[in-house]
Parts: C-alpha cells; structure tokens; sequence
C-alpha cells in the first residue's frame, strides 16, 4: 500500500510498484486517518509512507501501522532530521529509504522488509550515527522530543514509561546540559541544533 499525500506522486509510486513483478498495490491514501484505515482494512504486508522534512507524521504514522498485525512500514523521503532517523532506527519501523535510491535498492528493500528485515539509508544513518556533538543521553532526547509535542509530565512518564520524578530529573539534568534557562529554552537550543 502507498501513503503520500501528494497526488501525482503517490499515483507515479502506485505505478512503478505495479510494474514490478512479485509486487501488487493493494491501495492508496492521502492522509493518516485513511492509510490507518485501509491498512486495518486489507492488511497490506508493506505500507510505503512518504515522508518529508521535520515532520514527525511520517514516523508516528509509520509506527502505528507497525500496530496492525502482519503489516510492515516503510518511510520514503529526501531529508529527514537526526530525530526522525533516530526515532524510526530505534523504532518499530521497518526502513527508512531515500527517494534517490535506484528502483532496485528500493523493490530490495521492499522484499527486505517484508521478510522481516530491517532497512536503513546508510547516509541518513550515518549522520545520525556521527552526531558526536550531542550532549544529551536517548532517554533525555526522548523525554525532551515529548516535550515538543506539548505533553506534560505526566503524559510524558505515561508515555515513556517512568515515574514523574524520573521525568523531571532528565528535564532538570537537560536544562543543566544544555545551559538553557529552562525546558522551553532547552526544547529551544535542542532544534536549532537539529537533536530533534
């Protein structure tokens, strides 16, 4: 199944996996809310998600069809931020492909995924790998990416499975790491250097 919002590009990928054989499309969406229903509905072994840029629609749509069993996904995209690539590799996404690989890498890891492998862009991973500037620890990066959604304290130890005060102690040592005044600053100095 494809996911892309864009109309002329999702029609052009429905295309290109349908003439390659072994492969067969068995839908489209534009949205979210439609590819978690179609994926609920026919059960497709790959969803391939095109995803671009800081968003992280892409991820989290990805991560949820992870959810439906016997469904895999796929993100597709040009340029995504160190947290996307971070969050999908220690995720339960099943690759992450850039959309100037040739359309053998691609229908390969397409093949790959669907037999339960995992598949990552070495470029996008490296650059995620080679982020040695990056003071913070994954908990204290995970707790602050809640952060950026506007969760609280709360809805962030329910979410990341800690205590409140746990919580608290990764905002406070990352507020203190990054010399911030406090965890907007801190959210603040985190995206202008790209850690999420």
């Amino acid at each position: 199944m494809v996911s892309d919002t864009m109309q002329l590009s999702r029609s052009a990928l429905v295309a290109l996996l349908e003439e390659q054989a072994g492969i067969s499309v068995v839908g489209s969406a534009s949205s979210s809310h439609e590819t978690l229903e179609l994926a609920a509905q026919f059960r497709p072994n790959i969803v391939v998600i095109s995803a671009e840029g800081a968003d992280t629609g892409g991820v989290v749509l990805a991560e949820k069809i992870a959810t439906i069993p016997e469904c895999r996904s796929l993100l597709l995209g040009t340029a995504f931020p160190r947290s996307v690539v971070r969050r999908a590799f220690t995720g339960t996404v099943g690759g992450l492909v850039h959309k100037s690989a040739p359309p053998r890498q691609f229908f390969e890891a397409i093949h790959q995924v669907h037999h339960g492998q995992r598949v990552f862009d070495t470029e996008l991973t490296l650059a995620m790998l080679r982020n040695t500037d990056l003071p913070l620890t994954p908990r204290e990066i995970a707790v602050l990416e809640q952060v950026s959604l506007g969760d609280t304290v709360p809805e962030i130890a329910a979410r990341v499975h800690l205590s409140e005060g746990t919580v608290r102690n990764y905002l406070s040592s990352t507020v203190a790491k990054l010399g911030a005044r406090n965890r907007i600053d801190a959210l603040r100095i985190a995206r202008k250097a790209n850690w999420i």
